[in-house]
């Protein structure tokens, strides 16, 4: 099957839990081997999430916390676009530089595309949110203070059925986000595709395997979110490992183009 390009569509492998173990036992060994770059990858992506916290506690909108922390792990494939290179060019025996790494990711046009993509879904994470408050809690509610929006959430009617309904959209939109850049990113920056057979040559690895990648989902998930509760600290070592191991997985899903 040809993909939109005219080029042959990657050829997309099953894979088993045993796979997604030694991807991430390969992830922490290239963490282990270049720390640095994991760390910088790691502190940036805490650092926006701080920023981001800050922002909403200054502007009165603490009741965002919470889904800001569920929706962050979004946009962590897009971020972790410099950890498959740095992963890539370790596998290769290539130098890894920041000046390497950062060359590699620029001349991917298309991976500015997907990041669009990621960044408008956890958007519209966010608004449909901000939708739910208004519809369920109030058009004007307000919180002052954390506290008080987790005990409306958690001791009344409304809260409850606006925790159950957002918490059954946000996984909705992170399966399917999920499913459109698991591939897709590493693949982009492996081989000169467009992003459309990207997304689709990803959603396919997704249906060929779907309880092991459902499972990595819901690893990822956990993972992020965990590690987002101490003020996003925790994202500084996870970021890194899941990023590597993202992409040693890629390696097991997608087939080597034959010779």
């Amino acid at each position: 099957m040809g993909s939109i390009s005219g080029k042959v569509d990657p050829v997309v492998r099953g894979i088993s839990a045993a796979d997604i173990a030694e991807a991430v036992g390969q992830g922490l060994r290239d963490f282990q081997a270049l720390p640095l770059y994991g760390l910088a990858f790691g502190a940036l992506y805490a650092a926006g999430g701080i920023v981001i916290l800050l922002c909403l506690t200054a502007f009165g909108m603490v009741y965002l916390v919470y889904p800001l922390a569920a929706g962050f792990a979004m946009v962590g494939p897009f971020v972790a676009v410099g950890l498959y290179e740095v992963s890539r060019r370790r596998e290769s025996g290539q130098p890894v530089s920041i000046g390497a790494v950062w060359a590699a990711v620029r001349s991917r046009g298309e991976i500015g595309w997907m990041a669009f993509v990621t960044l408008f879904v956890f958007v519209v994470w966010m608004y449909q949110v901000r939708l739910l408050i208004a519809l369920l809690l109030g058009l004007n509610a307000s919180f002052g203070s954390l506290h008080e929006f987790i005990t409306v959430v958690l001791t009344t009617n409304e809260g409850l059925l606006f925790l159950a309904v957002g918490n059954a959209v946000g996984a909705a939109l992170s399966l399917i986000l999920f499913s459109l850049t698991v591939v897709s990113f590493p693949l982009l920056l492996d081989r000169e595709v467009d992003f459309v057979t990207a997304m689709i040559t990803s959603v396919r690895a997704v249906v060929t395997s779907p309880l092991p990648m459902i499972g990595w989902a819901a690893l990822i998930v956990v993972l992020l979110a965990v590690s987002a509760m101490p003020y996003f600290l925790g994202l500084v070592v996870t970021l890194p490992v899941l990023g590597h191991a993202t992409w040693h997985l890629y390696r097991r899903i997608i087939a080597p183009v034959a010779d």
